[in-house]
C-alpha cells in the first residue's frame, strides 16, 4: 500500500450565502479518484480516524455550511439537501472529479441529492444510514416526531432539543401514532443541560433537521444515474430511524443494503466521545470501493 498521503491542506470556497472550509490530503501517486468523506452536520473533524485507514488515496473532507469552520450569511435560516448538494458539487469541481463518496447520516441524504442532479461528480456513492423519515412506512408519525424535536428546541433550548432528539432517534421500530403525544423527555435524564441560553442557530436542530429528514429522494433520477449507489446500514443499529431509512431507500432503488460493522457512527474512533469499530468499518468500505 502506498503511504504518501500528505498533511491536510485547508481551503475555503465562497458559495451562495455561505463560505465553505474543506481539506485535501493529497496522494500524488494514487490512480484512484479522490475519496470524499462527508457527514451532516458532522464536519471534517469527525472523519480523522476513517481517513487514516486510506493513506493510499487522496482524501477530501469538509465542514457543511454553518458547521464548525464553515459559515452561513444567515445562521438562523434553514439549509436543505439541495443547498448542501450544490455545495458538494462546487467543491468537487474545485478539486477535480469524479470522486468516490462515503456519506454518513445527513451527509448521505445530501449525497443522494447530489447524485440525482450531478451523477457525473461521483463514481461510487456509499450512503450510510440516511435518516429519511419521508420514506418510512410510518412516515407521517416519524415526521411528526421530528417536528416535535424542533419544537422542543425552539421553545426550551438546546438541551431539551437534544434530549428529545436522542429519545426519537434511539427508538427502535415503527413510531406508534401516539408516540409524538408522549411528554418530552427531561434533558437531565440524558445528561443534557436544563438551562436555555437563548441561541436558536444550532446547525442540526435549527438549520438542518426538518430539511434532512423530510427530503424525498429522486428515485427515478437516482435509478438513471451513472453513479454506482451503495446503501449502508449498521449491524448494531437495526430498527433505529436512520437504519430503517437506509433499508427503505435501498428497497426503493431495488438494491440490497450492505451491513457495516457497529452502529450509526461505526467509523468513529473516539471523535466527539463516540467510538465504533473504525478498522473493521474501513475494511468494509475498502472492499466495497474495490469491487
Amino acid at each position: 500500500m502506498t503511504t504518501t498521503t500528505t498533511e491536510p491542506i485547508t481551503r475555503t470556497l465562497d458559495v451562495p450565502d455561505a463560505t465553505l472550509a474543506y481539506d485535501v490530503r493529497r496522494n500524488k501517486s494514487s490512480i484512484e479518484p479522490p475519496l470524499f468523506l462527508i457527514g451532516s452536520p458532522m464536519g471534517a473533524s469527525g472523519f480523522a480516524t476513517l481517513a487514516s485507514y486510506f493513506p493510499d488515496r487522496t482524501i477530501i473532507t469538509y465542514d457543511p455550511r454553518g458547521a464548525e469552520r464553515s459559515t452561513k450569511a444567515d445562521p438562523m435560516s434553514p439549509s436543505t439537501p439541495e443547498d448542501h448538494a450544490d455545495d458538494l458539487h462546487r467543491i468537487i469541481q474545485e478539486v477535480g472529479g469524479p470522486v468516490d463518496l462515503f456519506a454518513s447520516s445527513g451527509g448521505a441524504v445530501n449525497a443522494l441529492a447530489l447524485v440525482a442532479t450531478h451523477p457525473e461528480d461521483v463514481r461510487t456513492l456509499v450512503a450510510h444510514e440516511p435518516p429519511l423519515a419521508s420514506v418510512l412506512p410510518d412516515a407521517e408519525a416519524a415526521k411528526a416526531c421530528i417536528r416535535a424535536i424542533q419544537n422542543s428546541y425552539q421553545t426550551r433550548g438546546w438541551g431539551a432539543g437534544m434530549a428529545h432528539f436522542m429519545a426519537v432517534t434511539g427508538h427502535r421500530g415503527e413510531f406508534p401514532p401516539d408516540f409524538v403525544d408522549q411528554p418530552a423527555p427531561d434533558p437531565a435524564a440524558f445528561g443534557m443541560p436544563t438551562d436555555d441560553d437563548g441561541n436558536r442557530s444550532d446547525v442540526m436542530l435549527g438549520q438542518n433537521i426538518i430539511g434532512t429528514t423530510h427530503y424525498e429522494p429522486e428515485i427515478d433520477a437516482l435509478g438513471r444515474a451513472s453513479t454506482r449507489i451503495i446503501i449502508g446500514v449498521g449491524a448494531e443499529s437495526a430498527g433505529e430511524m436512520a437504519n430503517r431509512g437506509g433499508h427503505a431507500v435501498a428497497k426503493l432503488l431495488g438494491v440490497e443494503p450492505v451491513i457495516f460493522p457497529s452502529h450509526h457512527g461505526g467509523f468513529l474512533g473516539g471523535e466527539y466521545g463516540w467510538g465504533g469499530e473504525p478498522e473493521a468499518f474501513a475494511a468494509k468500505l475498502r472492499e466495497i470501493l474495490a469491487d
